[in-house]
């Protein structure tokens, strides 16, 4: 309720409130991460190169970004002391709080792979539990903002560079995948959803509001932007498997770092989004996902089934919106580009 209120009153003063985790680099340089449960949004922020402002719920005012909260809510199932170091330390500290994680009542050794009450397990803990979080809870001036989604079609690519138009059009309509484990009632089979501003049911005013406060501060403060995939490639659910998030890290530090600046770029053919045609340390074929399947055909015809929701969802969204947003948005294609 209270995040809620704060989205009414926070932009009337241009403040932009956001459902998104932040964290900082060592030189001061700030980045948010906007996107819906099961996407990476907790997992991707508390990374260890950079320091952890907040887990959930941000706003951006003239001085930066603040954090709302005093504490992070992870997904414990699958947690990997590899992939996912700092979140993996809170699962052995005093005052974690765990829920419906299973455990040895004996030996109290607590088994993360076991969804056997549910695939969403979770852990509860304070912000100082992460080595590196920024006790201020205060960072400057975001220079890179994030759009996680979850693409279970396998079609989208694993990071593209957005313009501020195009920002616009991708947070208005905050798509993703609910994924089983985090929807209630939710089967197996991943569920396609758009959430406005990733977060549609705390946001008050209309979607074009925060994303045109979003544009604006992105264009004052020099900040890029970002679309990040960390759902299916190789095809879709059920066939292709889920970005290796070892990858998805190696992308981001590139986009955060500046090593993404240094590559060429295509031009997708159905978004129009910029694709990087390299990054060091990530296999080169699945930077285009049409190389990961087994025919580009099928490919590009679940692509046009994907644009075709984007274009039907967006349509609920124009009245609130100047004319031309929606033209930033997918191109329907006939068959499979040249």
């Amino acid at each position: 309720p209270v995040f809620t209120v704060l989205n009414y009153l926070l932009p009337l003063e241009g403040v932009l409130s956001m459902h998104c985790s932040a964290n900082v680099g060592k030189d001061g340089d700030a980045a948010i991460f906007f996107g819906l449960s099961g996407t990476g949004k907790t997992t991707l922020s508390a990374d260890p190169a950079r320091r952890l402002v907040g887990d959930d719920e941000h706003g951006w005012g003239p001085n930066g970004v603040f954090n709302f909260e005093d504490g992070c809510y992870a997904k414990m199932i699958r947690l990997s002391a590899d992939a996912e170091p700092q979140i993996f330390a809170t699962t052995r500290r005093f005052g974690t709080i765990l829920e419906n994680v299973v455990y040895d009542p004996v030996s109290r050794v607590l088994d993360l792979n076991d969804e056997k009450l549910t695939e969403n397990t979770r852990g509860a803990y304070p912000l100082d539990f992460i080595a590196n979080a920024v006790p201020d809870k205060r960072a400057g001036q975001p220079k890179n903002v994030v759009f996680l989604t979850c693409d279970a079609s396998g079609v989208m690519p694993p990071i593209s560079r957005l313009s501020p138009e195009q920002a616009i059009y991708h947070f208005i309509s905050g798509y993703t995948s609910k994924i089983a484990g985090t929807e209630i009632g939710l089967g197996i089979e991943p569920e396609m959803t758009f959430s406005a501003c990733f977060g549609g049911p705390f946001m008050v005013h209309h979607p074009y509001t925060y994303a045109d406060l979003l544009r604006k501060k992105m264009l004052q403060h020099g900040a890029t932007c970002w679309l990040v995939n960390t759902g299916w490639t190789g095809g879709p659910f059920g066939i292709g498997k889920r970005i290796s998030i070892g990858h998805t890290r190696k992308l981001l530090n590139a986009a955060l770092h500046g090593g993404l600046d240094r590559v060429r770029y295509r031009k997708d053919p159905v978004f129009g989004f910029e694709v990087p045609e390299s990054c060091e340390g990530v296999p080169g074929e699945i930077l285009e996902p049409a190389n990961t399947w087994g025919s580009r055909e099928e490919y590009f015809k679940k692509y046009d089934a994907l644009a075709a929701r984007f274009i039907e969802n967006f349509k609920v969204m124009a009245a609130g919106c100047p004319p031309g947003v929606a033209e930033h948005g997918p191109r329907r294609t006939s068959g499979v580009p040249a």
